[in-house]
């Protein structure tokens, strides 16, 4: 097949399948979001822009500008220094921020761990399929009177199917080992 018998939409609708099936799994991750895990989110998100710092920051100063001015102008103040009551509002709003910033952490780390599966299998599939077409390359080379049949070990090598269970002792392996180094 030429360049010119390509079809250059085919790749760009294959682009276009795996965005929409990207989208899709988005779209779905985000439809299994409960009403009140959608507010935490909107807190969080709005917690964690630089404009909150401003809120913060502007509260504090208006809480500390009040009681003093009230306390110089007579006024009955409300919260006299070391302002135990803005200390206690801001304990409780640091509280609540954690919680809430921890919360979606956490949901984010199982979308993270989902998303990470799913790059695994594929990657599973993928080396499957290279296997099965370097199988069938070495076939082709055999077979065809044209080539010069020779041993190649790389090749002989590559057409083995890695094994999972196989590459994750070995990291275990190396992982024990290099930790081992690092407490000495």
């Amino acid at each position: 097949m030429d360049k010119q018998d390509c079809d250059p939409a085919e790749p760009v609708a294959q682009i276009g399948q795996n965005i929409e099936s990207i989208l899709a799994f988005y779209q779905q991750e985000e439809q299994k979001l409960s009403g009140s895990q959608r507010l935490l989110e909107y807190v969080s998100n709005f917690v964690g822009r630089p404009y909150f710092l401003s809120v913060i920051l502007l509260f504090a100063s208006l809480w500390i500008l009040l009681s003093l001015v009230g306390r110089a102008a007579g006024w009955h103040h409300f919260d006299p220094p070391p302002f135990f009551w803005l200390q206690g509002i801001v304990s409780l709003c640091a509280l609540l921020i954690t919680t809430v910033v921890l919360i979606k952490q956490n949901r984010l780390a199982r979308f993270e761990e989902q998303r990470q599966h799913l790059e695994l299998q594929v990657n599973l599939l993928t080396e499957q399929k290279t296997t099965k077409l370097i199988n069938l390359i070495e076939e082709l080379r055999r077979d065809l009177p044209m080539v010069k049949d020779r041993h190649d070990p790389e090749a002989e090598a590559m057409q083995q199917p890695t094994d999972p269970h196989q590459v994750l002792t070995a990291l275990d392996q190396r992982r024990d080992v290099h930790a081992g180094r690092e407490r000495k």
